[in-house]
């Protein structure tokens, strides 16, 4: 993370200046803003260097800067990078497979991710591209509750693939069908317990 300039490493004539309790002082000369930090006894940071004029604020360096830090390794933390996972599924796939398959697609999309399904054809399968346009419109029909197409099926070689991302409100989505099938199981033992 790049270090701000601080005290005599800023070389402009003019700042706007913020003070130690963040209140705007306005705009002032550098020699002024210096003078002011020093009496404080703290640095003048230059924490917007594109502004007209540039943004200076009387604050202790050290602080500042771990605090900034720590502001940045907090937000990678909650970053998630996207990652493009693949499911890849025969023209024939039996129902069994077919649903394993799906589940694990839906997995990755809970956790935010992409999914791509492809659907590979071996030998004279080829002739047969029809079988997997409807695997893949199976597989969008039955996932388009908690996630959206990004790219239509396309064919190339001996295989079509296609694209889904989760969408937005996936986790409300899930939460609400989480809640309706304990609501479904909670009724079911309650006419269990009442015969």
């Amino acid at each position: 993370m790049p270090k701000e300039r601080i005290n005599d490493e800023i070389t402009v004539d003019e700042v706007r200046l913020i003070d130690h309790n963040n209140k705007q002082v306005g705009v002032v000369s550098i020699q002024e803003a210096l003078r002011i930090a020093e009496e404080a006894e703290l640095d003048l940071v230059e924490v917007s260097p594109n502004a007209e004029p540039p943004v200076c604020k009387i604050a202790d360096f050290s602080k500042y800067y771990y605090q900034k830090e720590r502001k940045s390794r907090e937000a990678k933390k909650k970053q998630h990078i996207v990652q493009l996972k693949e499911v890849k599924f025969g023209p024939n796939t039996d129902e069994h497979d077919f649903n394993f398959k799906k589940n694990n697609a839906i997995r990755f999309l809970k956790q935010h991710n992409k999914v791509k399904f492809t659907v590979k054809f071996r030998g004279r399968q080829i002739a047969h591209k029809d079988l997997g346009y409807d695997v893949l419109k199976r597989l969008e029909d039955e996932l388009s509750i908690i996630a959206e197409v990004d790219s239509k099926p396309t064919s190339e070689k001996n295989y079509i693939s296609m694209i889904m991302s989760p969408k937005k409100e996936i986790d409300k989505i899930i939460q609400n069908q989480d809640l309706a099938t304990e609501t479904s199981v909670n009724e079911i033992d309650e006419i269990n317990e009442n015969e």
